[in-house]
Protein backbone atom coordinates (compact mmCIF):
# COMPACT_ATOMS: atom_id res chain seq x y z
CA UNK A 1 0.00 0.00 0.00
CA UNK A 2 1.03 3.26 -0.65
CA UNK A 3 1.95 5.51 2.13
CA UNK A 4 0.02 8.69 1.56
CA UNK A 5 -2.66 6.82 -0.01
CA UNK A 6 -6.23 8.48 1.80
CA UNK A 7 -9.08 6.01 2.47
CA UNK A 8 -12.18 6.33 4.02
CA UNK A 9 -14.69 4.06 5.06
CA UNK A 10 -18.49 5.06 5.45
CA UNK A 11 -20.51 2.21 6.71
CA UNK A 12 -25.35 2.90 6.66
CA UNK A 13 -25.49 1.09 10.35
CA UNK A 14 -28.99 -0.08 10.33
CA UNK A 15 -28.77 -1.28 6.85
CA UNK A 16 -25.77 -3.40 7.55
CA UNK A 17 -27.41 -4.82 10.81
CA UNK A 18 -30.59 -5.15 8.79
CA UNK A 19 -29.49 -6.85 5.19
CA UNK A 20 -26.14 -8.84 6.57
CA UNK A 21 -26.12 -12.33 7.62
CA UNK A 22 -23.74 -11.85 9.80
CA UNK A 23 -25.85 -9.66 12.38
CA UNK A 24 -29.36 -12.12 12.24
CA UNK A 25 -28.45 -14.42 15.00
CA UNK A 26 -27.65 -11.35 17.15
CA UNK A 27 -30.90 -9.76 15.98
CA UNK A 28 -33.32 -13.08 17.22
CA UNK A 29 -36.59 -13.48 15.85
CA UNK A 30 -37.88 -10.18 16.46
CA UNK A 31 -35.99 -7.73 15.16
CA UNK A 32 -37.39 -4.97 17.01
CA UNK A 33 -34.80 -1.76 18.40
CA UNK A 34 -35.16 -3.03 21.80
CA UNK A 35 -31.71 -2.26 23.56
CA UNK A 36 -30.35 -5.56 24.50
CA UNK A 37 -30.23 -6.80 20.70
CA UNK A 38 -29.50 -3.01 19.06
CA UNK A 39 -26.38 -2.28 21.54
CA UNK A 40 -25.01 -6.00 20.99
CA UNK A 41 -25.51 -5.68 17.19
CA UNK A 42 -23.95 -2.07 17.31
CA UNK A 43 -21.20 -3.04 19.23
CA UNK A 44 -20.71 -5.83 16.99
CA UNK A 45 -20.63 -4.24 13.58
CA UNK A 46 -18.30 -1.23 15.41
CA UNK A 47 -16.16 -3.58 16.08
CA UNK A 48 -16.45 -5.56 13.09
CA UNK A 49 -15.78 -2.41 11.25
CA UNK A 50 -12.30 -0.88 13.50
CA UNK A 51 -11.06 -4.17 12.30
CA UNK A 52 -11.60 -4.19 8.66
CA UNK A 53 -10.75 -0.49 8.60
CA UNK A 54 -7.10 -1.26 10.02
CA UNK A 55 -4.66 1.58 10.13
CA UNK A 56 -6.10 1.83 6.32
CA UNK A 57 -8.95 3.26 6.31
CA UNK A 58 -10.74 6.58 8.05
CA UNK A 59 -14.14 4.66 9.17
CA UNK A 60 -17.37 6.44 10.06
CA UNK A 61 -20.73 4.24 10.66
CA UNK A 62 -23.57 6.28 10.25
CA UNK A 63 -27.42 5.43 12.26
CA UNK A 64 -30.33 7.21 11.57
CA UNK A 65 -31.36 8.99 14.80
CA UNK A 66 -33.37 11.94 12.46
CA UNK A 67 -36.21 10.71 15.04
CA UNK A 68 -34.55 10.93 18.14
CA UNK A 69 -34.88 14.39 19.62
CA UNK A 70 -32.02 14.20 21.69
CA UNK A 71 -29.93 13.49 18.59
CA UNK A 72 -27.32 16.37 18.04
CA UNK A 73 -25.90 14.74 14.88
CA UNK A 74 -22.44 15.24 16.97
CA UNK A 75 -19.92 12.22 16.11
CA UNK A 76 -18.46 10.11 19.05
CA UNK A 77 -14.92 8.38 18.76
CA UNK A 78 -15.39 4.20 19.87
CA UNK A 79 -11.70 3.13 19.12
CA UNK A 80 -10.34 4.12 15.96
CA UNK A 81 -14.23 4.00 14.54
CA UNK A 82 -16.26 7.23 14.52
CA UNK A 83 -19.98 6.77 14.98
CA UNK A 84 -22.66 8.86 13.96
CA UNK A 85 -26.27 9.45 14.78
CA UNK A 86 -27.66 11.83 12.36
CA UNK A 87 -29.37 14.95 13.94
CA UNK A 88 -32.70 15.72 14.29
CA UNK A 89 -34.54 15.88 11.22
CA UNK A 90 -32.19 14.69 9.27
CA UNK A 91 -31.52 11.13 7.90
CA UNK A 92 -28.47 8.91 7.76
CA UNK A 93 -28.60 8.50 3.77
CA UNK A 94 -28.11 12.38 4.01
CA UNK A 95 -25.22 12.58 6.27
CA UNK A 96 -23.66 9.28 4.52
CA UNK A 97 -23.84 11.61 1.00
CA UNK A 98 -22.61 14.35 2.77
CA UNK A 99 -19.67 12.13 4.11
CA UNK A 100 -18.51 10.50 0.86
CA UNK A 101 -18.65 14.13 -1.16
CA UNK A 102 -16.37 15.36 1.41
CA UNK A 103 -14.11 12.60 1.14
CA UNK A 104 -14.15 12.80 -2.78
CA UNK A 105 -13.52 16.74 -2.53
CA UNK A 106 -10.19 15.93 -0.10
CA UNK A 107 -8.80 13.45 -2.25
CA UNK A 108 -9.74 10.38 -0.19
CA UNK A 109 -10.59 7.10 -2.02
CA UNK A 110 -14.30 6.19 -0.73
CA UNK A 111 -15.82 2.95 -0.05
CA UNK A 112 -19.54 3.41 0.97
CA UNK A 113 -21.15 0.25 2.95
CA UNK A 114 -24.86 -0.25 2.31
CA UNK A 115 -27.46 -2.32 0.54
CA UNK A 116 -29.70 0.85 -0.27
CA UNK A 117 -29.92 1.68 -3.87
CA UNK A 118 -30.55 5.32 -3.61
CA UNK A 119 -27.57 5.94 -1.40
CA UNK A 120 -25.62 3.50 -3.79
CA UNK A 121 -26.95 5.66 -6.80
CA UNK A 122 -26.22 9.11 -5.26
CA UNK A 123 -22.80 7.95 -4.53
CA UNK A 124 -21.71 5.98 -7.60
CA UNK A 125 -22.80 9.99 -9.14
CA UNK A 126 -19.57 10.70 -6.88
CA UNK A 127 -17.44 8.39 -7.68
CA UNK A 128 -17.25 6.35 -4.95
CA UNK A 129 -17.40 2.75 -4.83
CA UNK A 130 -19.36 0.71 -3.05
CA UNK A 131 -19.99 -2.70 -1.57
CA UNK A 132 -23.30 -3.98 -0.55
CA UNK A 133 -24.15 -5.00 3.65
CA UNK A 134 -23.83 -9.11 2.27
CA UNK A 135 -20.28 -8.17 0.80
CA UNK A 136 -19.44 -6.80 4.05
CA UNK A 137 -20.53 -9.84 6.11
CA UNK A 138 -18.89 -11.67 3.73
CA UNK A 139 -15.46 -9.78 3.76
CA UNK A 140 -15.89 -9.89 7.53
CA UNK A 141 -15.97 -13.88 7.59
CA UNK A 142 -12.86 -13.93 6.06
CA UNK A 143 -11.02 -11.48 8.32
CA UNK A 144 -11.99 -13.35 11.13
CA UNK A 145 -11.16 -16.92 9.19
CA UNK A 146 -7.71 -15.52 8.61
CA UNK A 147 -6.99 -14.29 11.59
CA UNK A 148 -8.19 -17.53 12.98
CA UNK A 149 -5.67 -19.16 10.93
CA UNK A 150 -2.83 -16.70 12.09
CA UNK A 151 -3.08 -17.89 15.22
CA UNK A 152 -3.49 -21.91 14.59
CA UNK A 153 -0.26 -23.67 15.69
CA UNK A 154 2.01 -24.75 12.39
CA UNK A 155 4.44 -27.26 12.04
CA UNK A 156 7.57 -26.00 10.92
CA UNK A 157 8.82 -27.65 7.37
CA UNK A 158 12.54 -29.49 7.17
CA UNK A 159 13.97 -28.44 4.57
CA UNK A 160 17.32 -30.78 4.12
CA UNK A 161 19.32 -30.91 0.92
CA UNK A 162 17.52 -34.57 0.38
CA UNK A 163 14.55 -32.86 -0.33
CA UNK A 164 15.72 -30.43 -2.69
CA UNK A 165 17.58 -32.50 -5.15
CA UNK A 166 16.70 -35.36 -7.60
CA UNK A 167 16.25 -38.98 -6.70
CA UNK A 168 19.44 -40.21 -9.10
CA UNK A 169 21.90 -37.85 -7.34
CA UNK A 170 20.11 -38.65 -3.86
CA UNK A 171 20.97 -42.39 -4.86
CA UNK A 172 24.12 -41.97 -5.89
CA UNK A 173 24.80 -39.72 -2.58
CA UNK A 174 23.64 -42.56 -0.40
CA UNK A 175 25.68 -45.36 -2.43
CA UNK A 176 28.98 -43.40 -1.34
CA UNK A 177 27.44 -42.63 1.99
CA UNK A 178 27.09 -46.39 2.59
CA UNK A 179 30.04 -47.27 0.55
CA UNK A 180 28.92 -49.00 -2.07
Amino acid sequence: MVKDRKRRLIVDGFNVLRSGSRYKDVRGPNPDYDHDWFNRAREMLVNDVAHYAGREWRASVVFDGGGNLESTGEPMRVGDVEVIFSAVGQTADRVIEKLAHEGREHGYEVLVVTSDASIQDTVFGLGVDRMSAEGFCIEIERYYYDAQLDESPKVAQKRTVAERIDSETLAKLRALRDGR
